[in-house]
Parts: structure tokens; C-alpha cells; sequence
């Protein structure tokens, strides 16, 4: 049989987005197909902050493309736009002017407790004297809504920005406001990428000294669309010990250095368990995963945090451990994570 336009968009599926797990035609990165006599020719247009990923897909295009049955040459025309300098870019450069730094909180899996890590190191922060805003990027999971106490439902300004709800002196913002607690998000790409779009771009953060990120956990749609929308100045990576979850947190450290946006560090989290009765340390998860990770991949490690039955229990009550104890060990060690985050950033 002889080849086809389908075929070829069917064999450029094979190709993801260097750190990503979606493919170039899913993500409508090709924009033209021509076959002819076993002669290919494509166009992959890509907008990314990425310099090297138009060379990795372009590659990867080629090799996949000459294996096709049929095919004599294959041409390929990639070309890669920055994000402020695609054509199709309207919005102005800053959408978050009035925000200084902004940090994504990332997991390479879920179930390590990377928004209980969000929600505290927000509070840490908040702390320590600096104006702080939480936006709740997990659209599948949206939890912060939940974790920082917001009985209050998000508001319209008179110029009809949404108004983040105040949770224990931080602002708030997650879609957990928007939805009922039992509906679940049954998105595609294209709607997730838009509801964060909005989540930047409608939101009236006002001034902020930090705008915590926290990121959905794996890669994907999510995490693209806030590296291209947002000038992320870090990304902290939360893991526990065990060697499952350090594996998939290679995996989040890679894509951020795919991405260009720079690794601030490794946080373990469920390090071990201090009994209070008698004081012995029992490691449930292990212990020592993360810096052993940090230190193989040539990142800082920004510390361990220990299990605290009052960790969940403030989670639950909408009063995080930096709130509701914060002379804790735990609470202490949120605070010497945050103060380590912000000495990076600012060198003090």
C-alpha cells in the first residue's frame, strides 16, 4: 500500500517533547505533511523555551520517518519559537508583574506529600515576613483549598479579576474553589493548559515577594504550560526515601533542566519517625534517598523533613504544622527549607 499523510502523523506520534511523556502531533506541533513517491516533507513548528529541543525532535522525526516502508528521503523543516517571540503570542511578556519570585513544587510521583510541602513552605515563608501567594496547579487534585483553611469562596475586583482567598495570611488560589468537592476533572490537555492560563492571567495576586507553584505530580501538560507561561525563577523537587520515588523524581529534576528553569533542589519528605514516648528514630521509608539523589545529580539539598502525625492532621483541620505547631521539629525544618529556598534566591 502506499504511504500516507496519516500514516506519517501516525508514525510522528512516536515522538515526544524532549521531558515530556505527550508527543509533537498531540501537542499540534506539526503543521504540514506532504508525500510524494516516497518523498516525506514536514513541518514542525514549536514554540518552547527549550534551545536544544527542536535538534532532539528533529532527530528523533528523522529516525522515525526513514523506517516507514516506502519512504526514499524524508525532509524535514523544524523550527523553534521562544515563547515571547512567537507570532502567535498576544499576551504581554510579564503576566505577573507584580510578583517577584515565582517557584514551582513538583513531584516526579504522587503520594510523596508534595502539597503538604507547598502549602508549609508558603506559610515558612509567609513567616518570615514576605508576602506570599499558593496557586494550586494540580487540576486533578486540587487540595490547598482544603490544607489552608479557605471556608471563603474566591471574589471579582471592579476591573473583574478574581481575588485569591486568604488562608492564614497567604493568598489562594485553586480550583477546588470552583468545583464540587465530589465532581472530578475529566480534562483533556487543551482545557488543563487553559484553566492555568487563567489561573495566571485572571488572578489579581497584587504584590508578592512569592508566588508558590504547586505542579500536578509527574510531567505533562501542566508542567509545559507553566514553564512557557511563566518565568519560573526555581522548581523544588519533593520525594520520599524509597528507591520508587527517587527514580520518578530523576525523572521531574530532568524535565525542569530540559525546560530551562533551574533546580533549586531536592526536599525528603516521610524522612523518619521520632517516637515521642521514647524518643527512638524508626525510618519507615528509608532514609537518605534525597541527598544521595542531590548529590548525584549535582543539585542542593535543601533537607529533610521528618513524619508527624500532626502533619496530616493539620492538612486535614486546614491548619498546616507551621501554623498549628510551629515550634515542631517538622515546623523547624519547613522553615530551615524555606530559608535556605529564599538564600538561594535572593543571597541572604
Amino acid at each position: 500500500m502506499a504511504l500516507t499523510e496519516a500514516d506519517v502523523k501516525k508514525a510522528l506520534t512516536k515522538v515526544k517533547f524532549p521531558g515530556l511523556s505527550r508527543d509533537i502531533v498531540s501537542f499540534g506541533f506539526v503543521r504540514s505533511v506532504t508525500v510524494s513517491d516516497g518523498d516525506v516533507s514536514v513541518e514542525i513548528v514549536m514554540t518552547t523555551a527549550n534551545a536544544g529541543a527542536g535538534e532532539i525532535v528533529e532527530r528523533e522525526a528523522r529516525r522515525v520517518l526513514s523506517g516507514l516502508p516506502g519512504v526514499r528521503e524524508v525532509k524535514l523543516d523544524c523550527r523553534v519559537h521562544t515563547p515571547q517571540a512567537a507570532p502567535s503570542v498576544q499576551a504581554p511578556r510579564d503576566l505577573l508583574p507584580g510578583v517577584r519570585t515565582k517557584i514551582a513544587v513538583a513531584s516526579g510521583k504522587g503520594g510523596v506529600g508534595k502539597s503538604t510541602v507547598a502549602a508549609n513552605l508558603a506559610l515558612a515563608l509567609r513567616r518570615m515576613g514576605s508576602a506570599v501567594g499558593l496557586l494550586d496547579a494540580d487540576i486533578y487534585g486540587p487540595s490547598q483549598q482544603l490544607m489552608m483553611g479557605c471556608t471563603d469562596k474566591p471574589m471579582l475586583s471592579a476591573e473583574e479579576k478574581i481575588l485569591p482567598v486568604d488562608g492564614h495570611g497567604v493568598k489562594v488560589m485553586s480550583l477546588g474553589f470552583l468545583m464540587d468537592a465530589d465532581t472530578p476533572v475529566i480534562w483533556r490537555g487543551p482545557m488543563v493548559m487553559k484553566a492555568l492560563q487563567q489561573f495566571i492571567e485572571d488572578v489579581d495576586w497584587g504584590t508578592l515577594d512569592y508566588l508558590i507553584v504547586d505542579l500536578p505530580p509527574g510531567t505533562g501538560d501542566a508542567q509545559l504550560t507553566m514553564t512557557q507561561q511563566v518565568p519560573l525563577d526555581g522548581a523544588v523537587i519533593v520525594t520520599t526515601p524509597q528507591d520508587v520515588a527517587l527514580i520518578d523524581a530523576r525523572k521531574g529534576l530532568a524535565m525542569f533542566r530540559k525546560v530551562n528553569v533551574p533546580v533549586l533542589g531536592v526536599i525528603e519528605n516521610m524522612s523518619a519517625f521520632v517516637c515521642p514516648h521514647c524518643g527512638k528514630t524508626s525510618e519507615i521509608f528509608k532514609h537518605g534517598g534525597g541527598r544521595r539523589t542531590a548529590e548525584q545529580l549535582g543539585v542542593p539539598f535543601l533537607g529533610e523533613i521528618p513524619i508527624d502525625p500532626a502533619i496530616v492532621a493539620g492538612g486535614d483541620a486546614g491548619t498546616p504544622i507551621v501554623v498549628s505547631h510551629p515550634k515542631s521539629a517538622a515546623a523547624q525544618a519547613f522553615v530551615a527549607v524555606a530559608a535556605e529556598i529564599a538564600r538561594q534566591l535572593t543571597g541572604r
